[in-house]
C-alpha cells in the first residue's frame, strides 16, 4: 500500500546533547522526534528508572480511596473488586484483589462477560454484590461512566471506590472516591496511564498508609503487561514500568504467568514488548473475547502448578483458534472489498469500509477490523450477527487518524440501536435492514479525499546504511522499549539499485535484497513482505528485469528503503540487521 514519506524536522543540539549523554547525535535525534525537549528528559528517557516515577498522592483521590479501603479492612468488610473483560481489566482486578487480600481484607471479584453484561460495572452486578452482603465495590479500569449503576450502589447502602483511566464524561457517579488522572483539579504529571497502573498506585498508597512494606517491584510484570496491552504510550513512566516489568516477567513467581511464558514456548528467551502485546497479551484477552474473562484472573491468582499448566494451555488454544477465526474473517472481509485502480495503484471504492460476516464470534470483529483497515488504509467496521435476536447486527469500528469514527457515526445515530466510542474506535448495534443504508450514508458523508487516506510514514533521520555501526545500534537498543509514541527508529536512503533478490525460509516467506549505494557499497536488507514486493517490482520494472535480479544480474533498478537497524544474534554471532519496513520506486 502506498505511503506518504515524511522525515521528522525538530531541532534540537543533536552533536551537544549527544555528547552530554555519551550517545550518537542520532539517537539525541530519535528521542527529539518522540517529543523529548527538556535536558532532564533526555536523561531520564535513556537512564531513567523507578525513582524518576511520579508519586500516586499527586493523583485526585489517591489517598482518600486509600483510607476508606483500609478502613474497611480493619472494620473486616465485605469488599468486591469489579474489573473489566480485557487483558487492563483483569490485571487491575488482579492487582487489587491479591493485595488487599494479602493485607487481611475480606475481599471478592466479580467481572463482566462480554456477550452477556458488555463493558464495566452495570446493575447486575451492584445487585448480585448486595444479595452476597457486600458492603464496598471498589471498581478497576471502569466505573467513571457508570452513573447509574454506581449509583444504584450507593442508594443500597454500598461504599464505592472508583478507579480508572477513561475520559471524563459529563456526568460523574456519586462513588465515594473517584481515582482517575483525567478529572478536572487532578494534579498528577502524566495522563496517558493505564487502569492497572491507576490500580497499582493505590496499593502503594494503601501499603504506605497502613506502614507495610511493598516490594518496590511487586506487580511490574503486570503493570507492563497491561501498559502495553492498552496501547498505552510507551514514554514517560509508562516506559520505565514496562522497560522493568519486562526484567521481572522473565523471573516471574507468579505461577500462572510463569505456565503462560511455557506453554507460549518463551522459557528462557529474552521477552520483548512483541511478546506482551502478540503472544502473552493475546492468550489473557482470548478469555474475555470468546469465553469468561475470570478463567484469565484466575490463572493469574492460582498457586497450583498442575491448574496453571492446565489454564494457560487452554488460553493458548483458545487464542489459537481466535487467531484461526480472525485470519480467515479478514481473508473474508477483504476479498469482498471493491477495488478500483486510483493513480496506478489498487484501492477500496468506498472511503469508509463497511462489511458483514454472518457467524464470526463478536469478541474478533474489532480486531478484523483493525486488520482490514491495517491493510487499505480505510476506516473500517465489521459487523456479525447477534446471539438471540437474527434481526440484529453487532459491528466494531477501527478508524485513522483524519476520521473521527464516533462524530461521523453520531451523525446518523438514528440508524443505531445502540452505540458508544470514541474517535479511533466504535462499538454499535443495527437492525439487520439498515445495513445497506448505514454503508452508503457512511460513505457519502465521509468528507474524505484519496490524499487524504494515504497514510504518513514519518522517518526519523534519511541516514544512508553505511553510517550504521554496532555502537550504534546497540544504543539504539537503549531507547527500547518500543511501543505507541515510542516506535522503532526508522531511517531511510534513496536510489539504492537491487543487485540481487533471495527468498528463503520454510515457508519462503522472508526476503533478501541484496543492495548497492551510489559508492558501490554492498548492503544486505531483509523484509518479512515477500509477494507484495516482486509484484511492484514487475508493476515497476517488468518481469524479466524482475527474474535478472533473482538471478543475481545487476539491472540498474532503484528503490528508496525506510528502514530499522538492529542486533542479530545467532549461535553465539552477533551482526547488524537492516530490516526494510517500506520502499518506494526511485
Amino acid at each position: 500500500m502506498r505511503k506518504d514519506w515524511r522525515i521528522h524536522n525538530l531541532a534540537a543540539d543533536f552533536n551537544g546533547l549527544g555528547q552530554k549523554l555519551g550517545v550518537d547525535p542520532v539517537v539525541i535525534r530519535v528521542m527529539r522526534n518522540r517529543g523529548i525537549i527538556e535536558d532532564e528528559d533526555y536523561r531520564s528517557f535513556l537512564y531513567g528508572t523507578l525513582a524518576d516515577t511520579h508519586a500516586p498522592e499527586l493523583m485526585l483521590d489517591m489517598e482518600l480511596g486509600a483510607d476508606i479501603i483500609s478502613s474497611g479492612i480493619d472494620g473486616g468488610e465485605s469488599i468486591r473488586i469489579v474489573g473489566d473483560y480485557d487483558v487492563d481489566g483483569v490485571t487491575s482486578t488482579y492487582v487489587l484483589y491479591d493485595a488487599i487480600k494479602k493485607l487481611g481484607g475480606n475481599v471478592s471479584y466479580d467481572i463482566p462477560h462480554r456477550i452477556r453484561d458488555g463493558y464495566g460495572i452495570n446493575e447486575r452486578i451492584v445487585m448480585d454484590a448486595y444479595n452476597d452482603g457486600v458492603s464496598m465495590i471498589v471498581t478497576c479500569d471502569n466505573g467513571i461512566a457508570a452513573v447509574e449503576a454506581i449509583n444504584k450502589a450507593v442508594e443500597l447502602g454500598m461504599t464505592v471506590v472508583v478507579t480508572d483511566h477513561h475520559e471524563i464524561p459529563p456526568e460523574l457517579p456519586n462513588a465515594d472516591a473517584i481515582i482517575n488522572p483525567h478529572q478536572e483539579g487532578d494534579g498528577y504529571p502524566f495522563k496517558d496511564i493505564c487502569g492497572c497502573e491507576v490500580a497499582y498506585k493505590l496499593i502503594q498508597t494503601l501499603y504506605k498508609l497502613r506502614e507495610e512494606e511493598l516490594d518496590p517491584r511487586a506487580y511490574l510484570e503486570i503493570v507492563a503487561l497491561a501498559t502495553n496491552c492498552d496501547v498505552m504510550p510507551l514514554v514517560d513512566e509508562n516506559r520505565i514500568y514496562v522497560k522493568e516489568g519486562l526484567k521481572e516477567l522473565e523471573r516471574t513467581s507468579n505461577i500462572g504467568l510463569r505456565a503462560l511464558i511455557n506453554a507460549s514456548e518463551l522459557a528462557d528467551k529474552k521477552l520483548s514488548t512483541y511478546h506482551l502485546g502478540f503472544v502473552l497479551g493475546p492468550c489473557l484477552n482470548a478469555a474475555g473475547k470468546l469465553e469468561d474473562a475470570k478463567e484469565a484472573l484466575e490463572l493469574l491468582l492460582t498457586e497450583d502448578p498442575a491448574f496453571a499448566e492446565k489454564r494457560a494451555m487452554e488460553l493458548k488454544i483458545l487464542n489459537d483458534e481466535r487467531k484461526n477465526e480472525t485470519e480467515q474473517g479478514t481473508n473474508s472481509a477483504a476479498s469482498s472489498v471493491k477495488l478500483e485502480e486510483i493513480e496506478g495503484e489498487l484501492q477500496p471504492v468506498d472511503k469508509v469500509i463497511v462489511e458483514y460476516l454472518p457467524g464470526i464470534h463478536e469478541g474478533v470483529a474489532g480486531v478484523i477490523a483493525g486488520r482490514v483497515r491495517e491493510r487499505y488504509g480505510r476506516p473500517t467496521i465489521i459487523f456479525t450477527d447477534t446471539d438471540g435476536d437474527p434481526d440484529i447486527l453487532k459491528g466494531s469500528g477501527r478508524s485513522v487518524e483524519v476520521y473521527n469514527m464516533f462524530e461521523k457515526i453520531d451523525e446518523h445515530r438514528d440508524l443505531t440501536v445502540k452505540f458508544g466510542g470514541h474517535p479511533m474506535a466504535a462499538g454499535l448495534s443495527i437492525k439487520r435492514e439498515v445495513l445497506d443504508e448505514f454503508r452508503t450514508k457512511l460513505n457519502e458523508d465521509a468528507g474524505l479525499t484519496y490524499g487524504e487516506l494515504i497514510p504518513k510514514l514519518m522517518i526519523d533521520v534519511p541516514m544512508p546504511m553505511y553510517y550504521a555501526s554496532m555502537k550504534l545500534a546497540e544504543e539504539l537498543g537503549t531507547l527500547e522499549p518500543f511501543g505507541k509514541q515510542n516506535e522503532k527508529p526508522l531511517f531511510a536512503e534513496a536510489n539504492m539499485e537491487i543487485v540481487g533478490i533471495r527468498i528463503f525460509g520454510n515457508a519462503r516467506k522472508m526476503l533478501s535484497l541484496t543492495v548497492k549505494d551510489k559508492q558501490g557499497r554492498k548492503f544486505t536488507v531483509k523484509s518479512f513482505e515477500v509477494d507484495g514486493f516482486l509484484e511492484d517490482i514487475k508493476r515497476w520494472f517488468k518481469t524479466e528485469e524482475c527474474d535478472k535480479m533473482m538471478q543475481g544480474i545487476e539491472t540498474g533498478c532503484k528503490i528508496d528503503i525506510a528502514y530499522e537497524l538492529s542486533i542479530n544474534e545467532f549461535r553465539g554471532e552477533r551482526n547488524l540487521e537492516f530490516m526494510m519496513r517500506a520502499y518506494n520506486k526511485a
